[in-house]
């Protein structure tokens, strides 16, 4: 330690050993410095956490490259245990890369590779900062390699859900990096591949296709891949005692649906209803856009279900406790059915355009339960008007969400951005027309697939197809503290019960 005065005189031999080790010291400090004068050395930036400017997340995501694969492999014993994993990533930097951050927390590290030679890695934040062996040209692809743990233990925002019999995900909307390591942002998809091994009394299902499953002793491998990219958010691997029924939907879609084994035939019902509400969209929004589809009914505790893409998360007290009609509950069948389109083929360009999301998929709930219960969709948007200002004064405009409460990330999914998103639908269908709505609401879902877009692009496309400019229509339905007056409703008002 340095040398400091005292109050007392101290014995000369402490003294002058503690002046010698603070000289030494004091040169050992000097050398980095003295070195970057005299030889232009610059020292090396302590490491930080980054994120690719999304006004709700800052930190989410990492700038400098694109993912074009992930490969995922976990090794499951039980749902109290980290899960052994390793991480590869195939991603081109968009720029010179001496380091590079990916978003991962909730997991311990064992080392990093980066096209097969040992990086150095340093967390910050919710980020691991990694140093290659030698720097990654712009434009070039390279390959990470991750070893770390999986970890499904404690109370969090999201990642992986315990159930009653193993494990899901719920990664929305910041919680994929939890899980694994990653671009955590839903503006950089990716195609995925799975490698989970489990006990082989257990069933494991993720995203996708089966692309194999392999039984050595006591466990068993299952493979699985998508053939779309997809967001990290929507990633999704159930471990459990499930029983998996396939059958097929439209056009020869494969369906599979995963159930707890002792709840099989009580949820044949539900699980049944899902062809005829994909033939619904499809007459509504064009063809389904991914390689199959189904439902994954968990028995476990969120307090929501979630759009997880081709396989679809509920609650399995949704179905089998009593006191919900029968039309609510395929509405909200048909509300994750529709995240198919928007939400999971169309994906946010960031987390402020959320209501492409949401209020899409309302949209389309309040028009399935309008058609096969009489649920008037007039009567739901009024409903939803005269509370409008008040959600707005809540959670902000509809495309400006404000951030979420501390603690409560999931907070940004207010009622502004669901039923407040869909008025926003409702209204502008009212000005341009039931024709031009629908030609919009086609061409989107067209135009995007697969990718990502924004408020602004859907202002833009809803320009031309209806043939008029939208921005001055839509800007204050969008971005205003106030609601604007409903067109063809002038008797429609708000900060009162419909």
């Amino acid at each position: 330690m340095p040398y400091s005065p005292v109050p007392h005189p101290s014995p000369p031999t402490r003294r002058s050993a503690l002046r010698r080790r603070y000289r030494r010291g004091r040169r050992a400090a000097l050398v980095p410095v003295l070195a970057t004068l005299l030889l232009g050395a610059t020292l090396p930036p302590a490491p930080v956490a980054l994120g690719v400017g999304d006004r709700l997340f800052p930190y989410l995501g990492n700038p400098g490259y694109d993912v074009a694969a992930y490969d995922i492999s976990l090794t499951y014993q039980a749902n109290d245990r980290p899960l052994d994993a390793v991480t590869r990533i195939v991603a081109r930097a968009t720029t010179r890369l001496d380091r590079f951050n990916l978003d991962f927390t909730h997991g311990t590290v064992g080392g990093v590779e980066v096209d097969g030679r040992a990086a150095q890695v340093a967390p910050a934040g919710e980020d691991l900062v990694v140093t290659p062996a030698h720097e990654v040209p712009a434009g070039r692809s390279f390959t990470v390699t991750v070893h770390h743990t999986s970890d499904p233990r404690g109370e969090g925002e999201g990642g992986w859900v315990r159930t009653a019999d193993g494990l899901v995900m719920a990664n929305q909307a910041d919680a994929g990096h939890r899980v694994f390591p990653g671009n955590d942002h839903p503006s950089d998809k990716a195609l995925f591949t799975f490698r989970v091994t489990a006990p082989k009394e257990l069933t494991v299902v993720a995203n996708g296709r089966a692309a194999g499953r392999t039984t050595r002793g006591a466990t068993t491998t299952w493979v699985y891949r998508t053939l779309h990219p997809m967001a990290t958010e929507l990633a999704q691997v159930a471990i459990g005692r499930s029983a998996v029924t396939e059958h097929t939907g439209p056009h020869g879609l494969n369906l599979r649906d995963v159930v707890p084994e002792a709840d099989r035939k009580a949820l044949e019902g539900w699980t049944a209803r899902t062809p005829g509400q994909i033939s619904w969209m499809e007459a509504r929004v064009g063809p389904y856009p991914f390689e199959n589809y189904g439902l994954l009914i968990a028995d476990a505790s969120t307090g929501f279900e979630l759009e997880t893409q081709t396989l679809s998360l509920f609650e399995r007290d949704l179905f089998t406790r009593s006191g919900f009609p029968e039309w609510y509950l395929e509405s909200v069948q048909v509300h994750e059915l529709a995240h198919q389109w928007f939400g999971d083929c169309v994906s946010p360009r960031s987390w402020s355009d959320l209501w492409l999301n949401e209020g899409h998929a309302t949209w389309y709930e309040a028009l399935y339960a309008e058609a096969r219960a009489g649920r008037r969709l007039e009567d739901r948007m009024r409903a939803a008007y005269a509370r409008s200002d008040e959600w707005r004064a809540e959670g902000g405009p509809p495309a400006q969400p404000r951030a979420a409460e501390p603690g409560r990330r999931i907070s940004i999914f207010r009622p502004v951005v669901y039923d407040g998103g869909a008025l926003v639908l409702y209204a502008l269908r009212s000005h341009i027309g039931a024709a031009a709505f629908d030609r919009l609401e086609r061409t989107w879902v067209r135009r995007h697939h697969d990718g990502t877009a924004t408020t602004a692009d859907f202002v833009a496309l809803a320009s031309e197809v209806s043939g008029h400019d939208q921005s001055a229509f839509l800007r204050p339905w969008l971005y205003d503290d106030k609601t604007p007056p409903m067109p063809g409703h002038p008797d429609w008002t708000t900060g009162k019960p419909a």
